[in-house]
């Protein structure tokens, strides 16, 4: 079982709920699911008789390599912890049971998400579960729990997955034929698509918020109220994964690719502030701004190792096409209050008082990006760091430190930070290293349809 905080909700389900709904032939399927380095649950589907004696209890087994491949699920030289010497073995996916529940859109199904385990019953490291729960275990040292929001937008076709793969994902129909933002006519062509995800997100367990259109053609953002960093992130999974079936289930897709065009990206913006154990609202204070000192050291930290930490926030080849100037997905490195220019936003007051992280985009890995910003607190907390003064105008205009053009620059800043080794581990460092190269590895030997555009006649 986890050590954070698991609180039943209505769509979640107790053991006994479960065992009741097994006897009356309600529930026939447990999955058993985690995380991977790419942000996608994996896991496998069990039958609910054999969760009920042994998986629920005990763990269900799978191959070590799930930590291990790239985005097409090929296995990859340079991990430690998974290889062809050591033998590609097992490792256990322990459920946390706080997090079991109901899957509305998928007939007889329950889920529960897990922790990985080596046989030997030690921790995997590189998980990404894993890491955001030690960064919650060093800021509950500090007597703080963090609370966490993410608002995750993408954009929807009037295509099938199988379609979209036929075409090599070329000439496909989006869902609205020009800017939808805010806009309530074109959205409702989406509406019984969008209305499945909110009632069936509802019904695992989540709050959700409501929906709205964004600038992209067919794109959409629904939002999910805020709660313990690591039950968001759980359920942030868990609706990333639901979504797309569900997409699929009305015969269209949806993406949440970083940059899919040359239009507005998908944007993950990340909202976390910080409570003391007794639920005070410390990060609200009589300084200016409304700060207190523990916000101001906090909010140092954030701009002082962002750079080195932005392989967590941007973490694939795609997510750097999305920092454009004057796109709303954020360039420069600087803070101000509700100014969307700036890579650090700040909002809200008192208990509502937070700050939000507009680097990441959709296709980021909540876990590693939120175990970012809260290390990157902590390390403000601890040395103290003393707050830049507030920016205020255009952001995109100013002279300020810039968030890592490349993949291949956001992985060398992280090889090279002292933080993020101390914060994380070098295990954990080297392993998404390695990640980052072979998917930098891959990209530099592919052949673009922008190369051969612009020079099949022409060069």
């Amino acid at each position: 079982m986890s050590a954070a905080p698991s609180t039943i909700q209505s769509g979640n389900l107790t053991i006994a709920q479960l065992e009741g709904l097994i006897d009356a032939g309600e529930i026939d399927t447990v999955i058993v699911a985690f995380t991977d380095m790419q942000g996608r649950l994996v896991g496998k589907r069990v039958s609910a008789r054999l969760f009920r004696e042994e998986v629920g209890a005990h763990g269900a087994e799978c191959c070590n390599y799930l930590l291990a491949v790239d985005v097409e699920n090929n296995t990859v030289s340079g991990y430690a912890i998974s290889s062809w010497e050591s033998g590609y073995g097992d490792m256990v996916m322990r459920p946390d049971l706080g997090t079991l529940r109901r899957v509305p859109w998928m007939e007889g199904t329950a889920l529960v998400l897990a922790d990985l385990l080596f046989l030997d019953g030690t921790p995997v490291p590189p998980s990404p579960r894993a890491i955001l729960q030690k960064q919650i275990d060093r800021l509950a040292e500090l007597g703080l729990v963090p609370y966490v929001g993410t608002e995750l937008e993408f954009i929807v076709f009037d295509n099938t997955y199988r379609d979209a793969w036929s075409r090599g994902y070329r000439d496909l129909t989006p869902a609205s034929d020009y800017n939808i933002d805010y806009a309530l006519l074109a959205s409702t062509r989406m509406e019984p698509l969008l209305r499945d995800i909110r009632n069936g997100m509802d019904g695992a367990g989540m709050y959700c918020e409501g929906v709205k259109g964004e600038c992209n053609l067919g794109q959409q953002e629904i939002a999910f109220r805020y709660a313990h960093a690591l039950a968001t992130c759980d359920n942030h999974s868990i609706y990333k994964n639901g979504a797309k079936e569900i997409a699929d289930q009305h015969g269209k897709a949806l993406t949440f690719m970083a940059k899919f065009n040359e239009r507005e990206g998908n944007s993950c913006h990340i909202h976390l502030s910080v409570r003391g154990t007794d639920g005070a609202a410390v990060m609200a204070g009589d300084g200016p701004h409304g700060f207190s000192t523990l916000m101001e050291h906090w909010l140092a930290g954030q701009l002082a190792v962002m750079r080195e930490f932005s392989l967590f926030f941007a973490p694939n080849i795609n997510s750097y096409k999305r920092y454009v100037p004057g796109s709303f997905a954020p360039t420069a490195i600087a803070w101000g209050v509700d100014n969307r220019t700036c890579a650090l936003r700040v909002v809200g007051t008192g208990h509502s008082l937070r700050i939000e992280n507009r680097v990441p985009g959709g296709d980021v890995n909540q876990y590693l990006a939120t175990a970012a910003i809260i290390a990157a607190g902590i390390y403000g907390i601890e040395n103290k760091l003393e707050l830049p003064p507030i920016f205020e105008g255009n952001a995109y205009a100013a002279d300020f430190p810039r968030v890592p053009a490349t993949l291949r620059d956001a992985a060398d800043l992280f090889a090279g930070s002292p933080v993020a080794r101390a914060a994380f581990g070098d295990d954990v460092v080297e392993h998404y290293l390695n990640m980052a190269r072979v998917e930098q590895a891959a990209y530099d030997a592919a052949i673009t349809d922008w190369e051969r555009i612009r020079g099949f006649e022409r060069l």
